[in-house]
């Protein structure tokens, strides 16, 4: 036996391989329906999706910070307005390009869907719009002339069922005296 052969360390075959590229369990995903160029697999065969209507506008929020990103990302960030304080944040339309560049930094940014409970504001109505954090943009409209409302305040003081003040203070002082 050579005592050489023994000494010398075992050597393996080093080669390692990897796997790139898609899996090959097409057996699995036969039930797929082509949606677009999406292939979407439901649950049941007979799933449903409820139909749904887009928003046409997003707020986005950058929720990390950019210090240690990629030159990319804090070029996109910087694209879109976000580069100031987390705090900021700016509106975008929902379209096939800005959608492409939200999903390259959807682990920076906050995304929430712009809808518009009062109707959607027009150029008069810029003074009167809020934005709140949820995604409600908020239109006060104008109230109108003041002839209307001053007629409609006559309305209000002529009905008898009214609360007016007087009756307010006689009501809560009978409460207070006897609170049960």
């Amino acid at each position: 036996m050579n005592v050489g052969a023994l000494l010398r360390p075992l050597q393996l075959p080093t080669q390692v391989t990897r796997c790139y590229g898609k899996h090959n369990k097409k057996y699995l995903y036969k039930d797929g329906k082509k949606f677009e160029n999406i292939f979407y697999y439901p649950r049941t065969p007979d799933h449903q999706d409820p139909p749904v209507t887009p928003a046409k506008l997003f707020r986005v929020q950058r929720i990390k910070p950019m210090k240690g990103n990629p030159y990319w990302e804090q070029r996109l960030l910087k694209d879109l307005g976000l580069d100031g304080k987390q705090s900021d944040f700016t509106v975008v339309k929902n379209i096939p390009e800005n959608n492409a560049r939200l999903w390259k930094i959807k682990h920076l940014i906050q995304v929430t869907p712009i809808t518009f409970p009062y109707g959607e504001p027009t150029a008069q109505d810029v003074k009167h719009t809020i934005l709140k954090e949820n995604g409600e943009c908020l239109v006060t409209k104008d109230i109108g002339p003041v002839e209307v409302r001053s007629a409609a305040r006559d309305a209000f003081d002529e009905q008898p069922k009214r609360l007016d003040t007087d009756l307010l203070r006689k009501d809560a002082r009978l409460k207070w005296l006897n609170p049960w």
